[in-house]
């Protein structure tokens, strides 16, 4: 049985942690951050975590790392 490729993008957008959640940056701060108050742009630099049925999709493109 041949190896399974992993989905590059996928693993440039997602990492998992050590208790097997999944992180991944938000979206919106990259342009037009004039209109964006500062209490928004300030949450949106923290790191999410997916939801459980979202870690289905994601654990399809990652074989190898959960």
């Amino acid at each position: 049985m041949p190896k399974m490729k992993t989905r590059k993008s996928a693993a440039k957008r997602y990492s998992v942690t050590g208790t097997g959640k999944v992180r991944y940056k938000k979206q919106g701060l990259r342009h037009i951050l004039t209109k964006k108050s500062t209490k928004r742009k300030r949450s949106l630099r923290h790191t999410g975590i997916l939801s459980d049925a979202e870690v289905k999709k994601v654990k399809v493109l990652l074989p190898y790392q959960f």
